[in-house]
């Protein structure tokens, strides 16, 4: 019965944390359970248990820092890395799409991250982006040679940024870390491992860490995050001189290219459908199109 009553109260926590800051529920959780064991209301080591359930879900859910953010990130990259091969055969089209994003990151509210942002070419035909919380941002050849305009790759940039700018991934992460907390403590109140610490409950969610992200990059984010993150692509072009109606025309061109077994048709919502989302806030951009006199750098550095 009192275990019973230990895992209502760690579900009670989890309800509270979607309605309220986990972190200072779960703290309020900690005192009231070492009261109620010291109180005899129930059994010590079932307090003990929800006690530590509460300081797990509470650590679950501290903010990531940026250096976190960037390490997180790195391990994503490497990860990458060894599926992909790392294009070197242009470094003049490498520092081209930098240029591109420090125009884009530089107009933006997150103008920098821990390290930095980077672009880094992948040696793949595979029509294909990614962007890790480190600031790394990944677009293939096949990718590359879809767009038929600076705005149009700059479009694809901004995309990629967008998911770094409003921490998907981490979002992920801290999600899935509470989650981690509730099901390994709920055992733990259970009876059936009240002698683990703190310690090692956070090692439970380190370890997942990198197996979280790295899902995220192989399944993609949800349609939703994708869609925020072309409203928010849109955005930062704009800020950044370019024409918002980039992403319109990037999209169309994968529209011919694109399949849905692999790359951005794997992982990302039909262009169709992107170009639908699009439509209904490109009318809320007033700016001139200048895009003209960008395309024969870009003939130079795609070609």
């Amino acid at each position: 019965m009192k275990a019973k009553v230990s895992i209502i109260i760690i579900i009670l926590i989890a309800v509270t944390c979607v309605i309220s800051s986990c972190k200072t529920m779960a703290a309020i959780t900690d005192v009231g359970a070492q009261v109620a064991g010291a109180l005899g209301v129930i059994d010590q080591n079932v307090a003990n248990a929800i006690s530590q359930s509460a300081r797990a879900i509470g650590t679950a859910a501290e903010e990531i820092t940026p250096e976190q953010e960037y390490y997180i990130g790195r391990a994503v990259a490497a990860n990458i890395l060894t599926t992909y091969t790392l294009y070197n055969g242009n470094p003049a089209l490498t520092n081209y799409l930098n240029l591109i994003c420090a125009a884009i990151t530089i107009n933006s509210p997150r103008p920098d991250v821990y390290n930095g942002y980077r672009v880094a070419i992948l040696d793949s035909t595979e029509i294909n982006a990614f962007a890790t919380s480190g600031g790394h941002i990944f677009v293939t050849r096949g990718l590359i040679s879809a767009a038929r305009s600076e705005d149009a790759l700059a479009a694809v940039i901004a995309h990629e940024v967008s998911h770094i700018q409003l921490q998907h991934s981490i979002k992920a992460i801290k999600s899935s870390r509470i989650t981690q907390a509730i099901l390994v403590t709920g055992t733990s109140a259970a009876g059936a491992a009240i002698g683990m610490d703190v310690n090692e409950l956070t090692d439970v969610f380190n370890e997942t860490v990198g197996e979280i992200v790295l899902t995220l990059v192989n399944n993609g984010y949800s349609q939703s995050q994708e869609f925020e993150a072309d409203d928010t692509a849109m955005r930062l072009l704009a800020s950044a001189g370019y024409n918002p109606a980039g992403l319109l025309d990037m999209l169309n061109a994968l529209r011919s290219v694109q399949t849905s077994s692999s790359g951005f048709g794997k992982t990302h919502p039909t262009p169709e459908r992107r170009i639908t989302n699009a439509q209904r806030s490109i009318g809320s951009f007033s700016v001139t199109d200048t895009s003209s006199s960008r395309q024969a750098r870009f003939t130079t550095a795609a070609q």
